[in-house]
């Protein structure tokens, strides 16, 4: 599963916001309870559904038979989870009869008392006719998925004349079992047939292959969707709407995207990479592809960013983006690869329990970064590694937690940056450690031994001492059993009279754990190096280097891989030096982050990087420093703002120069207004508006239709700081449906000054309303930070209007 929505969109934006931690649950009994994993007393076999939907009630009707036996001892007993159903009919099936069974239900659990006592491994077959109701059911969301009824009906009444009528499931953690009674546990294994009644207007989507089709007499078609091979019950799909299918394929298994008709032009801009993707994944673990077909599907009001369904990945709708967006680069492409690898690690084999949850997330978040670099190069890929890092590292309460979790409040919780980013981070240094060819091949050797089942933190260690012939359990004791990272320090000091350099590293974490570090230091004389691999594992470290002529830089962990907070105190030169010779992504940033506070010279630098995103990091540095540029700088910025191929990095360069606020550059921006992507024409636009705000809120009026990314943030700054009373609808409707992330909250203050500015008291309160919805869709533990600022913003509207619209404002906020 891919997290999004607000929790973590967080870690990735505004400072400010990210110091805004969720508080731990109040009751800490759960510190106590230790989270086995789920004792197997039967076994699913095979399930066989046969659904067919109320869109009225928003209810689905079940047919179902479950196929078990007992794991090993005998019982006369079965326990199936099943939330919120009405249960018609339990019956053991034997041949064509049916026998009713007794049974209990509570609204969770449904225990049934088998007709006789089943020896281990004898199968039974049990029938089940229910009624699904999902609506009514109350279950909790996590940091990864808002919620988790595990049914959903998206406009079933055709209410939103907007949006389309669609169905999607959502089964982790346990949310299969709100339509599909089941063991819904994930070291249950089971094969599956669906056959799903639908409008016959409609599109089904489920796991495996679709089999049949059949019009029926009502006006409705039964489509029949077998697999084959098991998988664990969260993984079952269940997807129906008006799609456009935009099939290719991959060595002969189809592979194809279901997306709405509107979206079908650009769905090979967005998806056309997953053959590619697949071939890569294949080949790199050694293990190929290993189901039918794979499906992807785009869900409107998705719970989540994305979920692996086996054969059948499920996405937000934030993963449409026109031809423009693309031109940006395709803000989805990790997420399309991070379920993609989970078809592997999730669903070939799966985690055994929620506390084993890395084998599955952690893989998929590393799979991001392996994507990155083999597609677009090293720098891209430790990039990508450079972001789960800081990301994890912003948020300091994650230092708590074990990346392998026996206890916890609640199964969600492990869904965090712990199982996520900082996990990936992990992967990333244990294939420094045992080498590219080493790691891959424990990867597949892992693969290999447990597919088809369930695996845990001690098998993957295993599968890589298998491989290696190294004992590893230091690290995975280290990194996977014990929580925390390291903090260090690290000083120099060079004895030019005895030829000597030491290098102090000093772990400061605030603990009794010190970290065990391989590290590769690289001494620099000019672009020669020689490298040196040693051991941090004490408190203080001293390593002794004989040089005959003092380095220029000794770079540590010169690979940039370690996952650690640290301060490096390295001089100017140093650093100059280190951006100039040291040949990684991280390398160069560090050097230019040095300078971005320190040297507008060497920050310049940046500029003429070869990799696109350090040149932007670069023009963004510049952009936000309170020194002006010196003339030859802005030269080359100029020159960027004009030639630079890279969109991003172009609109930063013109960001740079709108921030001179000078006429000098009008032209590059009237020139730029109409670009294709959204960013350079964004900050153009902006920049216009700076200068010729009049022409710029024309601009803003023409392109309102078709503003999306920074050019939608920009058109929509303008039209409410200029704005008249007849442009309430377009802002009114920026604000209301944009998502529950940063970009709305920073936009409240705006917003909030236009509905100052506006006369019709009806409006006024409309938009006020927008306010209180956005706020109360905040999840209760942010509200600390976020509430402050949302009635300051208010206060502009009343003490612009008065009374009225006060008592309306603290009316709304009871």
């Amino acid at each position: 599963m891919k997290k999004s929505l607000f929790v973590l969109l967080l870690c990735a934006a505004s400072p400010a916001l990210v110091m805004a931690q969720p508080e731990e649950a109040k009751d800490t009994s759960w510190k106590k309870i230790y989270r086995a994993t789920p004792e197997k007393i039967n076994d699913l076999v095979h399930t066989k559904l046969e659904v067919r939907f109320d869109y009225d009630k928003a209810w689905m009707y079940g047919k179902e038979w479950i196929i078990l036996k007992p794991h090993f001892y005998a019982t006369d007993s079965l326990k199936l989870d099943a939330k919120g159903m009405d249960i018609k009919e339990v019956s053991i099936v034997k041949g064509s009869n049916k026998t009713p069974l007794k049974y209990s239900y509570d609204g969770y659990e449904l225990r049934i008392m088998l007709d006789k006592t089943y020896k281990g491994g004898e199968n039974y077959t049990v029938y089940i006719d229910y009624i699904s109701k999902p609506n009514e059911v109350k279950v909790k969301g996590s940091a990864a998925i808002s919620d988790a009824k595990g049914l959903y009906f998206i406009n079933p009444k055709m209410e939103e004349k907007d949006k389309p009528v669609q169905i999607w499931t959502q089964g982790e953690t346990e949310g299969t079992s709100v339509w599909a009674p089941t063991i819904d546990k994930p070291n249950q294994k089971t094969t599956q047939e669906m056959y799903m009644t639908v409008p016959a207007k409609y599109i089904t989507l489920s796991n495996g292959l679709l089999i049949s089709q059949k019009k029926n007499a009502d006006g409705t078609r039964t489509d029949y969707w077998k697999m084959d091979l098991p998988h664990s019950p969260y993984l079952f799909f269940m997807g129906v709407g008006d799609y456009k299918i935009i099939k290719e394929s991959y060595k002969g298994k189809e592979v194809s995207y279901y997306v709405e008709p509107a979206q079908a032009p650009y769905a090979k801009g967005v998806f056309g990479l997953t053959p590619e993707m697949m071939k890569f994944f294949s080949d790199k673990l050694g293990v190929e592809y290993p189901w039918q077909k794979y499906n992807q599907i785009v869900g409107r009001d998705y719970v989540s960013g994305a979920m692996e369904n086996t054969t059948a990945t499920l996405h937000q709708e934030s993963a449409y983006q026109n031809t423009r967006q693309l031109t940006d680069g395709n803000s989805w492409e990790t997420v399309i690869a991070h379920e993609l690898f989970h078809q592997w690690f999730g669903d070939y084999v799966t985690t055994e329990s929620w506390s084993n949850i890395t084998v599955n997330e952690t893989m998929a978040d590393y799979s991001q970064t392996l994507w990155m670099e083999y597609k677009y190069g090293k720098d891209a890929g430790d990039e990508e590694n450079y972001q789960g890092l800081t990301s994890y590292l912003s948020n300091p309460n994650e230092a708590k937690k074990d990346l392998v979790r026996f206890r916890y409040h609640d199964k969600e919780d492990v869904f965090d940056l712990v199982s996520y980013q900082k996990g990936g981070r992990i992967q990333h240094m244990l294939r420094n450690l045992v080498g590219d060819d080493a790691y891959f091949k424990s990867l597949g050797n892992y693969l290999t031994a447990n597919k088809f089942k369930n695996g845990e933190a001690h098998q993957l260690r295993l599968a890589f001492e298998e491989v290696t012939g190294k004992d590893l359990n230091w690290f995975f004791n280290q990194w996977y059993f014990g929580n925390g990272h390291p903090i260090v320090k690290i000083d120099y000091n060079y004895d030019d009279a005895a030829g000597k350099a030491m290098v102090i590293i000093e772990q400061t974490q605030k603990t009794d754990k010190l970290f065990k570090l391989p590290l590769a230091i690289d001494v620099y004389n000019g672009g020669a190096k020689k490298r040196h691999i040693v051991w941090a594992e004490n408190k203080i470290d001293t390593f002794t280097f004989s040089y005959t002529k003092r380095p220029d830089l000794i770079n540590v962990d010169a690979d940039k891989v370690m996952l650690w907070q640290k301060t490096d105190n390295k001089t100017a030169d140093n650093f100059i030096h280190q951006y100039k010779y040291a040949p990684n992504f991280l390398d160069r940033r560090e050097a230019l982050s040095y300078f971005s506070t320190k040297g507008m010279k060497e920050l310049a630098e940046g500029m003429n990087d070869k990799y696109a995103a350090l040149r932007e990091y670069t023009l963004n540095k510049l952009a936000q420093s309170k020194t002006s540029p010196e003339a030859a700088v802005l030269k080359t910025v100029e020159t960027l703002a004009t030639t630079e191929k890279n969109k991003k990095a172009k609109a930063a360069a013109i960001n740079v120069l709108v921030k001179t606020a000078n006429a000098t550059y009008l032209s590059i921006y009237k020139a730029n207004v109409n670009d294709s992507s959204y960013s350079v024409a964004g900050a153009a636009l902006t920049g216009l508006a700076a200068l010729e705000p009049a022409n710029a809120y024309t601009f803003a009026k023409k392109y309102k239709d078709d503003a999306k990314g920074d050019l939608g943030s920009a058109v929509e700054g303008i039209i409410m700081e200029n704005g008249a009373e007849s442009d309430f609808d377009f802002i009114y409707n920026r604000f209301e449906k944009a998502p529950l992330t940063n970009a709305k909250f920073e936009s409240l203050d705006a917003f909030c000054a236009y509905l100052a500015k506006v006369s019709n008291i009806a409006n006024i309160k409309k938009g006020i309303d927008a306010v209180v919805k956005f706020r109360n869709a905040i999840p209760p533990a942010y509200r600390n930070f976020t509430d402050p600022a949302i009635a300051d913003a208010l206060k502009k509207i009343s003490a612009a209007k008065g009374k009225e619209i006060e008592d309306y404002i603290a009316d709304k906020l009871k």
